[in-house]
């Protein structure tokens, strides 16, 4: 009997997946167990194995997208057999939540014009196939669809788009290869992060001050102690795993920063749930150490790495990137100096950490060759003002150019 493959449901907040790729097409043979999709939801990309041995006999859901959890996305059976008439029922009972074959009713032309135009009718078409076309006041019933069931694919618009170009214009080739575009759907993680970031710049007032600290001492310290530390613990230190010690270390000193503005209430924390951004090579997450506060240096660059491990796997659960009272994000790595972190909701600050830099710097009468690692706070100024944001940026320099005191 052909099995259901549906598109899972990846923690509790989750309301729609997406299928990125398919790895396989209808009529290929599978063995239990093959990758034949990846799908992705808000912040976790996973793939999709098959549940059975067998031939992929439908795909329902096309690649990018989006579907509610549960939805079937296809069918795996035996070779040439036929979907019964209960598979059907499950078909037709989806579309509407899920319309990637979306049916579209076309209104009933007016009584004058009936003669000249087709009577009511559906087409079958994937939405970034329609609304290319609406954009392009493209005649959708003129389309012939190459999908599965005549449904109009995105390449088919595309096409049709191609031909009209070419019959109104002939520019020279290598022209028409610079204006030429590709249009890509917002969806997934994407889709997620441009919402959050979007509506986090307009339900906050956000204000970044830069400082600067000199960590010549914390890099040597670090250079001291990462053998011993790695030997003992099996843990790499780095120099974000003492920015991050001296960040929560400041946040139990400036109570108001480790805070939310929810409601138009301030809600204090005294714990500190400590986000760490990592980039993704299809977006961005947040995983979160819990109760940092609790964790001495070792210990919290352990749970550290392997949050970001886990993250770059796409084995981070969902409880694993919620709660989080403050961020550090990092784009030292990619030469940044300065920037403006965006406030990760309803969080009330957030850290950009830039690229350390060697420059000659004076110590009492003397000029030294000194390292300065540029640090960007981004802070709601509905919570605070500038002074005390200014106050808690300078006691994390504090603890970073008197590193020993992050040992304790």
């Amino acid at each position: 009997m052909a099995a259901e493959v549906v598109m899972p449901k990846l923690g509790m907040a989750m309301k729609e997946g997406t299928v990125s790729t398919w790895n396989k097409k209808v009529g290929d043979s599978v063995s239990k167990g093959d990758m034949i999709a990846s799908i992705n939801s808000e912040k976790i990309e996973m793939e999709i194995e098959a549940p059975q041995d067998g031939v992929i006999l439908d795909i329902l859901v096309q690649e990018d997208v989006g579907v509610p959890p549960g939805t079937i996305i296809c069918y795996v059976g035996k070779p040439n057999e036929q979907l019964t008439e209960q598979n059907s029922s499950a078909n037709e009972l989806q579309a509407p939540k899920n319309e990637v074959a979306a049916t579209i009713s076309l209104e009933e032309p007016p009584a004058n014009a009936a003669s000249s135009k087709k009577s009511k009718e559906t087409v079958r078409i994937s939405p970034i196939a329609r609304k290319i076309a609406e954009s392009e006041n493209i005649d959708i019933e003129m389309i012939k669809g190459t999908g599965p069931k005549g449904r109009i694919t995105k390449a088919d618009v595309e096409k049709v788009l191609t031909e009209k170009a070419a019959e109104t214009s002939h520019p020279p080739a290598e022209i028409y290869e610079a204006t030429k575009k590709e249009t890509l759907p917002v969806a997934g993680m994407r889709k997620v992060i441009a919402g959050r970031m979007h509506n986090s710049l307009l339900n906050s007032a956000q204000l970044t001050i830069n400082m600067k600290a000199d960590v010549t001492e914390l890099l040597s310290l670090q250079r001291e102690i990462k053998e011993v530390i790695q030997q003992r613990h099996s843990v790499k230190i780095s120099l974000t795993d003492f920015i991050a010690r001296a960040a929560v270390l400041s946040l139990q000193e400036h109570k108001q920063m480790n805070s939310a503005y929810i409601d138009n209430e301030i809600h204090l924390y005294n714990h500190v749930h400590l986000g760490m951004a990592v980039a993704l090579e299809n977006g961005l997450v947040v995983p979160v150490v819990q109760h940092a506060e609790k964790m001495p240096l070792v210990e919290l660059a352990a749970e550290i790495k392997t949050r970001a491990a886990d993250a770059r796997q796409g084995q981070l659960s969902t409880d694993r990137m919620q709660g989080s009272t403050f961020t550090i994000t990092n784009l030292g790595a990619y030469g940044v100096e300065y920037f403006t972190p965006v406030l990760n909701p309803p969080e009330t600050g957030i850290l950009g950490v830039g690229a350390t830099e060697d420059v000659p710097m004076y110590t009492g009468e003397n000029l030294q060759r000194r390292n300065v690692l540029p640090l960007s706070l981004t802070f709601d100024h509905r919570v605070l003002d500038g002074a005390p944001a200014a106050n808690f940026l300078g006691t994390i320099k504090q603890y970073l150019e008197q590193p020993i005191l992050l040992l304790l």
